[in-house]
């Protein structure tokens, strides 16, 4: 009985906070690394390819429309989708971006 009292007295070691703050430390700066970094990356190179689009690129939509850009008008992008298939859409929607500079060098 006195050996439980006495554990039960000296209680839980201390000093472990500082570890345990830097262990979540080291996994935020992980995180960071391995799923945020690349994410803003792709982000922001997609943001200059709708920026530098031009008529005659290749764009697919976030719905997974495939077309040729036949106009750009302040944030509306109209694509030309088949022969006489004209559709409106937002800048914000596009999904991949291809150039014709980008198609040339490719072949």
């Amino acid at each position: 009985m006195i050996s439980t009292l006495t554990f039960l007295a000296q209680g839980s070691p201390q000093g472990g906070g500082l570890s345990s703050i830097f262990m979540i430390l080291i996994m935020f700066v992980m995180m960071w690394v391995i799923v945020i970094r690349p994410q803003q990356k792709q982000r922001k190179e997609l943001a200059a390819k709708i920026a530098a689009m031009k008529v005659g690129d290749k764009v697919v939509t976030a719905g997974g429309i495939h077309g040729m850009v036949h106009k750009i008008k302040d944030n509306v992008v109209t694509l030309k989708v088949a022969e006489g298939v004209i559709m409106e859409f937002e800048k914000t929607s596009m999904q991949t971006v291809n150039s014709k500079k980008s198609e040339s060098a490719k072949s």
